[in-house]
């Protein structure tokens, strides 16, 4: 069955409750690139899966949007076995040139610093969801589920049910695990009862593909404005993502100029080295917020992705900060398996959280850390911000630090992510 395929005709296999008691082991809500990376990376298990996606098509991919993939994130989906499918559709970076503002010190970080071909890549959404869900179709003890909708969730002591909406008909499926990596919103967080913590940004980002007249040279930007970061990502055929952060009524004002009025405004972030630009496709907006689940765990549930955490998007750290989830909860999950114990048990899962709960942590903090720091005119804040540049520029072994922290070698190193 295709993943995008209508699949009204499901039922789960019919398995006796005396010989095991539940259908599948792990139940996965989301069929995003979170919880396909968890699908795929459980392959190598004999844990069966059922994979639920409400949409046969995201959000994501309509409005295009694409992705800093960090090295770690590489290594992870190489490691699953995935990464081959993806490198031919999408474009390496050799170099990021992070500035602030108009001040002339650049700070450079280059292949050089880690003694690597590239610092990282950009990949557009489609570019990573389209072979993801070729891999998982391949894998046997996966079942893909699309459209369905997760309509009510009951935890029991030894098991989870999970009812289910196809078309009209409703089924009931029980599970050892049922994990939430169904978006920030995530009403399986929500009907759980788990809080969070966090606030919505007083800026919105506006995003956008353009196509320079001059090479991008697989070059990245990252330039601080008072009114906040603007990023630039190379992607394939010479094009350009541009994650432009600004207060909201500026970025809806943005947002609401014609073509030729954008691309005024847009140079004068943009700068010149690319010559002129042109347009593709449309503009988007969207809020930025911080949030951080007070838990991630709990009896039979995980949480994963957008829906354990978001974070500002400077520095590129969302997908990555879910793929390293993914990889951390499927290790987690199959070690407890080999050694005969209760993937749902809460000792279990309690494993990942206190894994991944404080380094998404740490990474949310520092994301926030940056925004503040650099949005702003405040003269002693900006005299401290502009010596940390000096010192990135001219100390290498910070620069170098600061470089692994962004790009996840600074934590723990997932299993997939070693092979």
């Amino acid at each position: 069955m295709a993943l995008t395929q209508l699949s009204q005709t499901f039922s789960p296999p019919q398995i006796s409750t005396d010989q095991r008691g539940y259908d599948y082991d792990v139940v996965i809500v989301g069929g995003g690139i979170v919880g396909l990376t968890l699908a795929a990376a459980l392959k190598g298990s004999d844990l069966s899966v059922l994979l639920i996606e409400a949409k046969t098509t995201s959000v994501s991919v309509t409005k295009g949007q694409a992705y800093a993939v960090h090295m770690l994130s590489a290594l992870i989906l190489q490691g699953i076995g995935v990464w081959e499918k993806i490198l031919p559709n999408i474009a390496k970076y050799q170099q990021v040139r992070l500035t602030d503002g108009e001040y002339g010190s650049v700070v450079k970080f280059q292949t050089s610093d880690l003694g690597t071909p590239e610092l990282g890549y950009v990949a557009e959404h489609q570019a990573l969801l389209a072979p993801l869900q070729e891999f998982v179709q391949n894998c046997p003890h996966v079942t893909y589920l699309c459209p369905a909708e997760v309509v009510a969730t009951q935890y029991r002591e030894d098991i989870v049910t999970v009812d289910v909406k196809i078309g009209d008909q409703t089924q009931t499926i029980r599970s050892k695990l049922l994990v939430a990596a169904d978006g920030s919103r995530s009403p399986i967080r929500q009907a759980a009862g788990i809080k969070t913590k966090g606030w919505k940004y007083w800026q919105s980002c506006i995003v956008a593909f353009v196509k320079p007249e001059n090479p991008h040279n697989n070059t990245a930007y990252e330039r601080f404005w008072p009114s906040g970061p603007f990023a630039i990502l190379p992607l394939p055929e010479n094009r350009c993502r541009i994650v432009w952060t600004a207060p909201h009524e500026e970025a809806q004002a943005l947002c609401s100029l014609n073509d030729e009025q954008f691309l005024a405004e847009l140079g004068k972030r943009f700068g010149q080295q690319m010559g002129k630009l042109e347009l593709l496709g449309d503009r988007f907006v969207f809020q930025v917020q911080l949030m951080q689940s007070d838990r991630y765990v709990l009896p039979r549930l995980a949480l994963v992705g957008d829906a354990a955490h978001n974070c500002h998007p400077v520095g590129g750290q969302g997908l990555n900060l879910g793929i390293r989830d993914a990889a951390a909860l499927a290790e987690v999950i199959q070690t407890a398996h080999q050694a005969g114990e209760d993937i749902g048990k809460i000792n279990t899962l309690k494993r990942y959280e206190s894994w991944r709960q404080k380094e998404n942590l740490a990474i949310l903090g520092f994301t926030d850390l940056l925004d503040r720091t650099f949005s702003n005119t405040i003269l002693p804040i900006v005299i401290i911000r502009r010596l940390g540049l000096w010192v990135l520029q001219h100390v290498p072994i910070v620069r170098v630090f600061m470089l692994k922290l962004m790009i996840g070698l600074k934590g723990k190193t997932p299993a997939l992510a070693k092979r």
